[in-house]
């Protein structure tokens, strides 16, 4: 019976966390409610608040669902020692990311979510400074892949491993703005995987 019980319970919380991402997609975060998600659900407003404490829980929430094997997926790829060379491991981590952008409608929908539907103010303003942690920690191991790309006699001449992951941040967070509203399947979405094979040959010697 209690097994039963937290299965009910982890399935009314994914069924909020679903209902939230259409309601954010459809009205935008700051004009969702509790009420308004707890009604797309088909639960009560205080089923929403056992699981959750307010909005910005449910977005974490949601937000967490999609970036946690994103996560695993970077690290694996740039921190896992493998046959191919850092550059291309650099590459395939930012092809893969699009990949999953490509096939798995729920990171595409969160990703237009958390680019073009949230205003990062008042309460929300805690988030974006998680997200931009988040950030920091992203390039860092961008970093230490471009390091390991300079022992092995890979980069140009002067470059700078910081540098280049900084660069590689700025330009992947922009692509994926612009991929993310490339809604008709234009330039950006089109051409995607050959920009980055281009950014990274840029740095190849």
């Amino acid at each position: 019976m209690v097994r039963k019980t937290k299965e009910a319970a982890e399935l009314t919380r994914q069924q909020l966390i679903d209902a939230a991402r259409q309601v954010f997609l459809q009205r935008g975060v700051s004009r969702t409610t509790v009420e308004h998600i707890a009604a797309a659900a088909g639960v009560t407003r205080g089923a929403v608040y056992w699981h959750f404490s307010n909005k910005t829980e449910l977005f974490r929430a949601m937000r967490e669902q999609v970036l946690l094997p994103l996560i695993d997926h970077m690290d694996d790829t740039l921190l896992v020692e493998g046959p191919e060379d850092p550059l291309t491991r650099i590459e395939r981590f930012l092809s893969g990311t699009m990949q999953f952008l490509s096939e798995d409608l729920t990171t595409r929908q969160t990703y237009e979510i958390m680019m073009i539907k949230c205003e990062y103010v008042d309460e929300f303003a805690e988030v974006l400074r998680q997200i931009l942690q988040n950030c920091t920690g992203i390039i860092e191991k961008v970093r230490l892949t471009y390091e390991r790309a300079k022992i092995k006699g890979l980069l140009r001449d002067h470059a700078d491993p910081a540098q280049l992951a900084m660069d590689t941040h700025l330009f992947f967070t922009g692509l994926l703005h612009m991929w993310v509203k490339d809604s008709e399947n234009g330039i950006y979405r089109q051409q995607a995987h050959e920009l980055i094979k281009a950014h990274i040959s840029l740095r190849r010697r």
